[in-house]
């Protein structure tokens, strides 16, 4: 691994930090390298304040009195291009040249209109060096919810499931019956609270009754989405208590009261997974995990519309039920959560 890498994979580490904190923005690490030693980092910490190239500069100027001259010899890494627009905040590639860094070292660009090349070709105007494209598919992969976004104007889509050894996902009768482990539970509680939202559909509301929220972990609670065709789920089922953020998609009517938002979609049956997953690009949710039932899940899988999907294998038999979806994608990772297998299936672009 050179030098290059080495300081790329720590921006990319601490971009990681921001994971749930920073959408509809881009996680964002950046470290100032002078003579072979980090003397500056930091990361984008939460959406609206400073980008993490700001931190980064800010700790040079903090911890040196002739930073001026320090920047002259120094080189700035950061995981994604600079942005070049202002925003919530000024641009960054502008307050790089502004320092007169003499280089900076790119994971990949950002798609983003405002920016794309435009951060790059700024610093190349105030004679900066760029060197672009280090560790750039980690970068890429580390973004991919932001990237997903811009790019395919909807958010980034992970299904999520449990079934049994023999492939069955739920009883025949529609009762309730936990399939995974409770560190395979703790672990998608954790998992929500690193995505923007949740969504299940009506028959899962009804029979299981969930929270969707983060009590099995510490962190933030995601919006909730349920989709409820002729709002059949009752208000005193959790989804609707009007303590978290909450979308009702429905045919019938259109309301909004404190937490709770009812929208109604013409067309209710006609492209419904592009339907709502356009309403929520237009209200910048950048991701969704959705947590079923069976109907919703193949719903997104037909049309094509998911991005991973996250399963958990359990050690027990059924003999019956429903059977899940059959993924057909190679391009996977397994480990253990539990007495559970996991495996996340990276769709094939």
């Amino acid at each position: 691994m050179d030098g290059h890498e080495i300081y790329m994979r720590r921006c990319l580490d601490l971009a990681a930090l921001g994971t749930g904190l920073v959408s509809p923005n881009p996680m964002v690490g950046a470290v100032v390298v002078y003579n072979n030693r980090i003397i500056g980092e930091g990361w984008h910490q939460a959406f609206g304040g400073p980008h993490a190239e700001v931190h980064a500069i800010n700790e040079v100027m903090d911890k040196f009195s002739n930073y001026a001259e320090i920047f002259k010899n120094s080189t700035l890494y950061v995981n994604l291009e600079p942005c070049a627009h202002y925003g919530k905040t000024p641009p960054c590639a502008r307050l790089i040249a502004e320092h007169q860094l003499k280089r900076v070292v790119i994971g990949c660009r950002d798609p983003f209109d405002a920016v794309n090349g435009k951060g790059i070709a700024l610093l190349q105007d105030a004679r900066v060096e760029v060197i672009e494209g280090v560790l750039q598919k980690e970068s890429e992969f580390l973004n991919r919810r932001f990237i997903t976004r811009v790019r395919q104007h909807r958010p980034y889509v992970i299904l999520k499931w449990a079934q049994t050894a023999d492939g069955y996902f739920a009883p025949d009768d529609g009762s309730q019956q936990w399939i995974s482990s409770p560190q395979a539970q703790q672990m998608v509680h954790r998992w929500r609270s690193e995505e923007d939202a949740v969504l299940v559909g009506k028959n899962t509301a009804l029979i299981d009754n969930p929270r969707l929220n983060v009590r099995a972990w510490n962190g933030r609670n995601p919006l909730r989405i349920v989709i409820d065709k002729n709002l059949e789920v009752p208000s005193t089922h959790h989804l609707l208590d009007g303590s978290i953020h909450t979308l009702v998609f429905n045919a019938l009517k259109s309301d909004w009261s404190e937490n709770l938002k009812y929208i109604s979609l013409e067309n209710f049956d006609l492209y419904l997974p592009q339907q709502i997953l356009y309403q929520l690009y237009l209200m910048d949710v950048q991701s969704v995990i959705v947590e079923g039932g069976l109907h919703t899940l193949k719903a997104f899988t037909d049309a094509g519309l998911w991005d991973e999907a996250r399963i958990f294998k359990a050690p027990l038999t059924w003999g019956k039920g429903k059977l899940a979806i059959n993924l057909k994608e190679s391009n996977s990772v397994n480990q253990k959560v539990g007495i559970d297998n996991l495996t996340i299936y990276y769709k094939s672009k």
